[in-house]
């Protein structure tokens, strides 16, 4: 099991290595100069030099990468181009909306799609089933921008009920919370209904039903998260927010990823052995 989870790590890490690396590059391909939105559109040449100087950006590239490399291994994500504050202040400000909207996200998703996909299971082929499966795939289809739109334009223009904007109070959340969620909650009805009917094939619902048992189961908002400052850092040309960001995105990615081979191995230790 040591040995296994040892290669994980390395794997994950790795993973890590080689994202930070592209993204490095990468960001600096997109077209703009951060220097001269820094300077302003009416400054001189020498003025946009000195920027330039004082950012760092005229060392070569390669000067540039070991730099920031040695600045992540102290743990040093790097000052905003844009703001002058360090990224790991900005991420302190908007990572606690971030985590709040997701869980606002998951949960009214979560609870809504296996609701939804068991109901439609218990009424297949009736009105029911087809109503809550025309829910789930306009759920799907439609983009999530539109459905945010809507939303605001409703409960925001015309009702008044909720803030379009913004962030700081639940309500704030209520919105862009929806509009997140709906693909999740479409995807798990769907799942839901296909499990549900499956179960319900099954001689054990068939000998329960015998014996008599009854059957009773990122933007549109400006939310001041970590999405918003992605957004607003890739048009600032802000590389030290959008190589940071691009991080926090991916060791995420890579976490999940490592904590559920692990589980996989512990619940099947024949994984292992594979």
């Amino acid at each position: 099991m040591l040995r296994y989870s040892l290669k994980k790590l390395l794997e994950m890490l790795l993973t890590l290595f080689i994202v930070i690396t592209i993204v490095f590059f990468l960001v600096r391909m997109i077209p703009g100069d951060p220097a001269r939105m820094i300077a302003g559109e009416q400054a001189t040449l020498e003025d946009v030099e000195n920027v330039r100087e004082a950012l760092g950006l005229n060392r070569p590239v390669g000067e540039q990468y070991i730099r920031y490399i040695t600045g992540l291994l102290h743990g040093d994500l790097g000052t905003s181009m844009r703001t002058k504050r360090p990224v790991s202040e900005e991420l302190a400000v908007r990572y606690p909306n971030t985590v709040k909207l997701t869980l606002v996200a998951i949960t009214w998703s979560v609870l809504v799609g296996i609701l939804l996909g068991v109901w439609s299971s218990r009424h297949r082929s009736k009105w029911q089933d087809y109503l809550g499966m025309t829910i789930a795939v306009s759920g799907i289809s439609l983009p999530n921008f539109w459905i945010g739109f809507m939303l605001i334009s409703l409960f925001a223009v015309k009702l008044h009920w909720l803030p379009a904007t913004g962030a700081g109070s639940f309500k704030n959340l209520i919105l862009p919370g929806l509009t997140l969620g709906t693909n999740i909650m479409a995807i798990l009805a769907r799942f839901t209904r296909s499990s549900m009917i499956e179960q319900l094939k099954e001689d054990y619902i068939r000998t329960g039903r015998s014996k008599g048992i009854g059957e009773t189961p990122i933007t549109l908002f400006a939310y001041n998260g970590i999405g918003q400052l992605l957004v607003t850092s890739v048009s600032f040309r802000d590389y030290s927010c959008i190589q940071s960001l691009i991080l926090i995105f991916s060791l995420h990615f890579v976490v999940i990823n490592f904590v559920v081979d692990i589980l996989y191995a512990v619940l099947n230790p024949e994984i292992q052995l594979s």
